[in-house]
């Protein structure tokens, strides 16, 4: 289970997480938020639909793939949380173009 060391103070963001209402720290990343909020899938596999998550938490392995505001296959650890931002997690393959 994903738990922080300590309470940030300050600041929050808000987002939307497959369509849920979800409150971070301003300051996280979307994949630190995602696991926060309870959210341990950010994908799954093309050929047998398991599950993916955050797995190397710097950009290496790419198990954190998700939609962002409308652009697919974003790594959510290198990506940093804004106010309203718009998450969907995917299913399948990645997106052609990216």
């Amino acid at each position: 289970m994903f738990r922080r060391l300590s309470q940030p103070e300050g600041a929050t963001v808000r987002l939307t997480v497959d369509g849920w209402p979800v409150t971070a720290s301003a300051g996280d990343n979307v994949a630190a938020a995602l696991l926060e909020a309870g959210f341990l899938t950010c994908r799954t596999t093309p050929v047998s639909g398991a599950p993916r998550g955050p797995f190397c938490m710097m950009g290496v392995c790419f198990e954190c793939l998700v939609r962002i505001d409308g652009v697919g296959s974003r790594q959510a650890c290198l990506t940093p949380v804004r106010d309203g931002m718009l998450l969907e997690t995917q299913q399948g393959k990645r997106e052609a173009g990216r």
